[in-house]
């Protein structure tokens, strides 16, 4: 009788057509499509755990998951080729990994990042729509900047986080938080928005990007983001900005840990 073995999956996909990451009753969701496709194609029910429950509509670019698999003896390379054969198109594994037994794609995470993507002014392009959020007024990006590293620190981010998922504390170590125009902003107004944190409460990035937005658009100056993030409460931040820009970029864990499970920097679909 085969061991049972654990693998690390890194997945891309389109979230446009999809009720988010979670299984859901009568809804197509990222997580019920892979552990549909693993059943038809290796003949093995098995639960598919994502490093994050990414929301409707919401992208990946290096989500990670775990799964375990009682009865697959073949190589990592025949089982990511079984998966693919069986995804939609919106779906991709681009990496799997042998990890140890207790590999957990939610526990052993040391951190993730989101890109979140904007179109500034211009004309609407059809082919973007579903990876931007556009805004029909130009933005002062240089202000944005300026309000983007108040967000960095370890502090309690309750400001940010919408109601709907309760967690026990709402401090997170926010490590990084840019904003960045593409080298042809003039001309395209592209720009995207990153934040890299230990943790995320839920819709916390959207919550940042639409209040980072505000400062843009000149409702409010950089320092009221001190004053939103004093006060740890959602009503005092900016709105929540659409799904159809967030990306998960990528999931760090420990250098060469669990069978060097380190998921890819992939590069952004799009310049920023």
């Amino acid at each position: 009788m085969p061991a049972n073995r654990t693998f690390a999956l890194v997945i891309a996909y389109d979230g446009t057509d999809y009720s988010g990451w979670q299984v859901q009753p009568e809804q197509a969701t990222i997580q019920g499509t892979l552990q549909t496709s693993i059943r038809r194609s290796t003949g093995q029910d098995v639960s598919v755990v994502g490093s994050g429950r990414t929301d409707a509509g919401v992208h990946a670019l290096g989500q990670v998951a775990s799964c375990r698999f009682p009865n697959w003896t073949a190589t990592t390379e025949a089982l990511l080729r079984a998966i693919n054969s069986r995804l939609p198109p919106s779906i991709v594994v681009n990496e799997v990994h042998e990890a140890d037994s207790d590999f957990h794609a939610i526990r052993d995470a040391l951190g993730k990042r989101y890109r979140y993507q904007i179109q500034v002014r211009h004309q609407r392009n059809p082919f973007e729509h579903r990876y931007r959020w556009r805004l029909r007024r130009w933005v002062d990006v240089e202000l944005m900047k300026i309000a983007a590293k108040k967000v960095i620190g370890h502090r309690d981010f309750s400001s940010f986080e919408s109601a709907g998922a309760e967690r026990k504390s709402s401090v997170r170590d926010v490590r990084d938080c840019v904003v960045v125009p593409s080298t042809d902003f003039e001309q395209t107004g592209h720009v995207a928005i990153e934040v890299e944190a230990n943790g995320f409460l839920y819709n916390m990035v959207r919550n940042i990007v639409g209040t980072l937005v505000e400062v843009g658009l000149g409702k409010q100056p950089p320092e009221w983001i001190d004053e939103v993030l004093e006060q740890r409460n959602r009503i005092y931040a900016g709105p929540t900005a659409p799904p159809q820009g967030l990306f998960l970029k990528h999931v760090d864990y420990l250098p060469g840990y669990r069978s060097t499970i380190t998921p890819e920097r992939h590069t952004p679909l799009t310049d920023p």
